[in-house]
């Protein structure tokens, strides 16, 4: 019987290992045999707790997602009573995160669309249902700065939530093209603008 709830520091290693490898590398291009390199364990070890590859594919997938969110949950930009400062605040802490040297390898939530969409459904349906949560994470507070501020123009808050996400994927994506993550930074401001010109402009 397959242990995949069961907590372990072999099972934690097993997820560690494949997330800097599919981050690194894509999910096609880590085998079952580099995680178990990558983690210094047994084959052995890998399928007393997952199943498969895809298996473990989908709990490094959620617990990526589950780490980025909760960093956003913990962040004092959250201590603003405004919203539309608490929106702002969202995405300098965005661009914060970018500078980090390990965001070259771009978002596993993104990653995983990109290139899994077409050949792992159960992977595609996880990749769908999380980007429907972080849009509606950041469209709770557009809908309050919009009923707070009034904007110059009439907007949709869930549009204007998954014209973020689509600003940070196309630019992680560019960002890993140019091997430059100036490029993040750059169209975050861009989008950042374009919101005070709703709200202030």
């Amino acid at each position: 019987m397959k242990k995949a709830l069961e907590h372990s520091p072999t099972k934690e290693r097993l997820i560690e290992a494949a997330e800097r490898l599919m981050l690194a590398k894509g999910y096609e291009a880590t085998s079952v045999e580099k995680i178990c390199r990558q983690a210094d364990l047994t084959k052995g070890s890998f399928f007393h707790y997952f199943g498969s590859k895809e298996d473990l594919a989908r709990v490094v997938l959620d617990r990526f997602v589950s780490t980025r969110f909760q960093a956003f949950q913990q962040a004092p930009f959250l201590k603003k009573r405004d919203p539309l400062q608490r929106v702002y605040g969202y995405v300098d802490f965005a661009i914060e995160l970018s500078r980090n040297p390990q965001a070259i390898n771009g978002c596993l939530l993104g990653n995983f669309a990109q290139e899994l969409s077409h050949t792992r459904p159960k992977i595609r349906s996880r990749c769908a249902h999380h980007f429907v949560q972080w849009a509606d994470a950041l469209r709770q507070d557009l809908e309050r700065a919009k009923a707070k501020h009034r904007p110059k123009t009439a907007i949709d808050a869930h549009s204007l939530a998954e014209h973020f996400i689509a600003v940070m994927e196309g630019s992680l994506i560019l960002a890993k093209a140019n091997q430059d993550m100036k490029v993040v930074e750059k169209n975050l401001s861009h989008y950042k603008r374009y919101l005070k010109s709703l709200f202030e402009g």
